[in-house]
């Protein structure tokens, strides 16, 4: 079984371009595995609140958006997360429609 997905480091490079792009922003808050690392996205709605979500796989190994975002400390839960998970990639998009954004941007890969 080939794996056909893009490298991580491609993909947020991609994330961080389209948010521009659309006239958002973007940021690596924590770099991780270049080819293989997580992903975790800290979601900004531009005057709206965090949401986090993180790129997962389903059973067929397509790329799925998964809301991971707990209510009380995002900042710290990502943090929490970085410290267990070294290849993670920790990035923050604040982007119009940021979730459908991200979704598109995901299940493109």
């Amino acid at each position: 079984m080939t794996d056909d997905r893009l490298p991580t480091h491609l993909l947020v490079g991609a994330m961080l371009r389209r948010a521009n792009d659309q006239g958002g922003m973007g940021m690596v808050l924590a770099k991780g595995d270049a080819q293989g690392g997580g992903i975790l996205i800290v979601a900004v709605e531009p005057g709206g609140q965090e949401a986090l979500f993180e790129r997962a796989f389903d059973l067929d190994g397509k790329s799925i958006l998964r809301n991971v975002a707990p209510n009380d400390d995002p900042t710290g839960y990502w943090r929490r997360r970085r410290e267990r998970d070294r290849d993670l990639w920790v990035i923050e998009l604040t982007v119009a429609g940021v979730e459908r954004f991200i979704a598109e941007t995901i299940a493109s890969n």
